[in-house]
């Protein structure tokens, strides 16, 4: 009996059935209609019992509580019936979904939380790197209708070795990502990014050393699919993905760079996305070799049906501007109904961003895209933290604002690691922006 109770307390607490655009609702009310239906029929089987002979009338007494007066049976039955049916669907529902919700989790909110994710705005975000993960942590809450695009002009550490190796789109940016979005972000942020080191004897040649085990699944997922777009798929299955992660394009492409080093005005050609910040120059303009690449089918549509489209943060001319610099892609930027919004990066980058304010960081997205692809730059205005926290050498970003874009700015930066974003604070200033748009 007391497991009886705790189970109809716990119905009793899933206040979230009865939450609008859950979806659920009008099938309960389906279900409750086909029991009354069900009980008709079985009241009609009692009552030919009891005009055959077959049902003595002491026992169709005590089945249909006659000592009692109607107001009560009626109660009695309206009571018990509705419990045992919410027993039911509660049961039912944490069976059905145990493989899919979280352990902590109860059914109602697990289905609140899907349904109200499915119908959030679609959310296309730009870069790669570091940066952009965290943006996606944030924005998963709200939405999962998110599409990261992510660039393929990596050629640095595990990502070129494997690219130098296997012909592989570079798979680390897509590694980052795809653990940001999954659904145990925890346990695959861990295992994604456990790197392989040299174990053992002086013999061994250490094949695997310094290699990412998200690397090499997408190096595995990219074998047995035969393509590497193919392999983004399955991962998006592998790992229960709230959202797409897709590369901007399927070129083989490197990036190059004009970079002004010393004192001379003369600029060198720095070609090799992780050479270009090593060159430790100004670098004046950034290219793609070939310059032509086809951006991907799947990115420009999700551009042009995006309601926001975010690029960044993340590395400036490294991880941003590559995707920019993809023409289809740009294109589909400048005819997108969506607001665009670049989010700019917390503190400089040595050797890309030296001296950089916000203003300088549009400059350069202006520079390299045609007109209409950037709307709003937001920035953080959090500048107290102190710079040193958290180990680093924070150089902050100075919110100065640029004259050809519209800044909005906000407290965006992480206390504890002032170099990086807050991923709570970014989504939320993201999305105040967008129910701003929405309302004007």
């Amino acid at each position: 009996m007391k497991k009886w109770l705790q189970v109809v307390q716990s119905v009793l607490n899933e206040w979230r059935w009865l939450t609008p655009g859950i979806g659920v609702k009008r099938w309960l009310v389906l279900l409750g209609l086909g029991s009354c239906l069900v009980g008709i029929g079985v009241i009609y089987i009692v009552l030919w019992l009891l005009q055959a002979g077959w049902l003595p009338e002491r026992l169709y007494d005590l089945f249909m509580l006659q000592a009692l007066p109607v107001g009560y049976r009626i109660g009695i039955f309206l009571t018990m019936g509705l419990i045992i049916v919410l027993v039911a669907v509660t049961r039912l529902g944490i069976n059905l979904l145990a493989p899919f919700r979280h352990p902590e989790e109860g059914v109602a909110d697990s289905l609140y939380n899907y349904r109200q994710r499915n119908r959030g705005p679609h959310i296309v975000a730009i870069g790669g790197g570091t940066g952009m993960p965290g943006l996606l942590r944030g924005l998963r809450p709200y939405t999962s209708n998110i599409t990261a695009v992510v660039t393929v002009a990596d050629d640095g550490g595990s990502s070129g070795r494997l690219r130098e190796e296997f012909g592989l789109l570079p798979p680390g940016d897509f590694r980052n990502n795809l653990a940001a979005l999954a659904r145990d972000e925890t346990l695959m942020t861990q295992v994604m990014q456990y790197r392989f080191g040299r174990q053992a004897t002086q013999n061994s040649q250490g094949e695997l050393q310094g290699h990412a085990f998200g690397n090499l699944l997408l190096a595995a997922l990219t074998g047995i699919t035969g393509s590497f777009d193919e392999a983004l798929l399955a991962a998006e299955r592998v790992l229960a993905l709230r959202g797409r992660v897709l590369p901007s394009t399927l070129a083989a492409v490197t990036l190059a760079a004009d970079v002004v080093v010393g004192e001379t005005a003369v600029s060198r050609r720095i070609v090799g996305e992780s050479a270009i910040p090593k060159a430790g120059g100004r670098i004046q303009r950034v290219y793609l070799e070939p310059p032509d690449a086809r951006a991907y089918p799947p990115v420009v549509q999700a551009i042009l049906r995006a309601d926001l489209v975010v690029m960044g943060p993340g590395s400036l001319y490294t991880s941003i501007l590559p995707n920019l610099l993809v023409p289809d892609l740009a294109a589909a930027l400048c005819h997108a109904r969506a607001s665009k919004i670049y989010v700019c990066n917390l503190a400089i980058q040595p050797g890309e961003t030296d001296n950089y304010a916000v203003a300088e960081h549009v400059a350069a997205i202006l520079q390299h895209t045609p007109a209409g692809c950037l709307d709003i730059v937001l920035a953080n205005d959090n500048l107290s933290v102190p710079p040193d926290k958290g180990g680093g050498e924070t150089v902050y970003v100075q919110p100065t604002a640029p004259e050809q874009v519209k800044m909005v700015t906000a407290d965006l930066v992480d206390e504890e690691r002032p170099w990086r974003h807050d991923s709570d604070k970014i989504a939320r200033a993201v999305m105040n922006l967008l129910s701003n748009r929405r309302q004007t």
